[in-house]
């Protein structure tokens, strides 16, 4: 007869319990640390809702649907979302200034080593501030989450970092030409992706590129297998100026061509996500559009956009804004090697 393995204990067995729990006591002085920095920086924490009627529109991004009842009978779609930031955007609109949420937040599709389908972003805004106050909040955040945590280094699967260290800043172009061997900007005409040119590049590293792929494709192929694993090995990363063509919801740069968009990364994790914050509708919708019709194209749905929240977007001040994974940010602090070891509650 062949062998089966056991089945697994539930988070509640109070062996199991037991173990779990020095992790979730560093998570909860890791919260209660990082809102008291905020409060002392003049943040108002806020909660937006979790039932929308656009759970937003990434092309990659997969959410849970329902629908709202009405008294009558009559019944409308509504979405759990999958960040926080048409809201928050929409109270920038109203008059705030600076603003945080913990949010809790349900993407589809996704669970693994580092994703759960419902998890937590620590996601926060600056009107009228510069882009690059965000790469410093991120830098006192990382210490002060490590201290919360009483460790000197992050770490996660053997990978160590100094959460002290000044963060390694290089652009994404940089990053492709040092871990790829790929002149990104050359795939890039006058800001126009050109396939044929990242494909032959790609190949030439060893990246595999299928036939249907498309640039965008090819890119996170590369970033995936070739660069992030390099990424905040020894001290935090500032990956910046993404290709313009990737923006999502960021305002372009000086050079057309990139972005204001940068991502935080940890031993090789992708741990937050940071734009200066698109404030053109028309553009906006247009981006939204695209990303909607590409998903249409590969996975056979789409979401409706927010009108609401591009309406607001024509009020709302320049601004810079940042979504960092909380659960993550606890795995580093503590070792973990998976996010459900420090959820309360993970999903079986």
């Amino acid at each position: 007869m062949p062998s089966t393995s056991p089945p697994a204990s539930p988070f509640w067995d109070p062996r199991v319990h037991a173990d779990r729990r020095p992790a979730l006591l560093a998570r909860g002085r890791i919260i209660a640390a990082l809102r008291a920095w905020f409060a002392a920086a003049d943040f108002v924490e806020v909660e937006t809702g979790a039932l929308q009627v656009s759970p937003g529109n990434e092309t990659h991004l997969h959410a849970f649907a329902t629908r709202l009842a009405a008294p009558d009978g009559a019944s409308s779609p509504l979405y759990l979302r999958t960040s926080p930031e048409f809201a928050c955007k929409k109270l920038l609109a109203a008059g705030e200034r600076r603003i945080v949420e913990f949010a809790k937040v349900f993407r589809n599709r996704e669970r693994g080593a580092l994703h759960h389908p419902e998890f937590t972003l620590l996601e926060w805004y600056r009107a009228g501030e510069p882009y690059d106050a965000l790469i410093a909040d991120c830098a006192a955040l990382l210490a002060l989450a490590a201290q919360a945590a009483g460790v000197r280094e992050l770490t996660f699967r053997g990978r160590a970092a100094d959460p002290f260290a000044e963060p390694q800043r290089l652009t994404v172009a940089e990053a492709f030409a040092r871990f790829a061997g790929i002149d990104l900007m050359a795939t890039l005409d006058h800001g126009r992706p050109d396939r044929e040119a990242l494909a032959r590049a790609a190949g030439s590293a060893g990246v595999r590129v299928g036939d249907d792929d498309r640039w965008a494709d090819i890119f996170s192929r590369v970033l995936v297998e070739r660069v992030e694993g390099n990424l905040g090995i020894g001290r935090p990363a500032i990956l910046d100026q993404y290709p313009t063509v990737l923006a999502a919801l960021a305002r372009p740069g000086p050079d057309p061509r990139v972005a204001e968009r940068f991502e935080l990364y940890v031993c090789g994790v992708e741990l937050a996500n940071g734009f200066g914050e698109l404030t053109d509708p028309a553009e906006q919708r247009a981006r939204l559009e695209r990303e909607m019709a590409e998903k249409e194209r590969i996975y056979g749905e789409r979401y409706p956009i927010d009108e609401d929240f591009l309406a607001a977007l024509a009020a709302m001040p320049q601004a810079c804004g940042i979504a960092l994974g909380l659960d993550r940010l606890v795995m580093l602090a503590t070792g973990a090697g998976r996010i459900d070891q420090v959820l309360w509650n993970p999903l079986a």
